[in-house]
């Protein structure tokens, strides 16, 4: 299984926006059938913080996402909205293993 971590810092006045956002794209996301997964995590200590958990089939299944239009225009949408950009980090599933799924 592919896995990405996406780290996200969003301006405070754009927190609202943004989660309605994310929150379409992974509703639409997790109707692909490469994505076996699709968490939107926000940070307790800062709630400018987000983290998206996505879990994939295979690193081809995740870029098929990339270039899906729910994710196409929720890349154009939030963009102005990050104090930072958008950091991910990809992985590969040690466990469970793909046969789990």
């Amino acid at each position: 299984m592919f896995v990405v971590c996406v780290s996200i810092r969003v301006h405070p006045q754009h927190c609202d926006k943004f989660t309605s956002a994310t929150l379409e794209n992974a509703r639409n996301t997790r109707l692909e059938p490469g994505n076996v997964r699709f968490d939107l995590l926000r940070q307790d200590a800062d709630a400018t913080r987000f983290t998206l958990y996505e879990a994939y089939h295979s690193a081809d299944d995740f870029t098929a996402h990339q270039h899906t239009p729910h994710y196409l225009a929720w890349k154009e949408a939030v963009a102005p909205w990050m104090a930072v950009p958008r950091a991910g980090v990809r992985h590969t599933s040690v466990f469970p293993a793909d046969a789990d799924w």
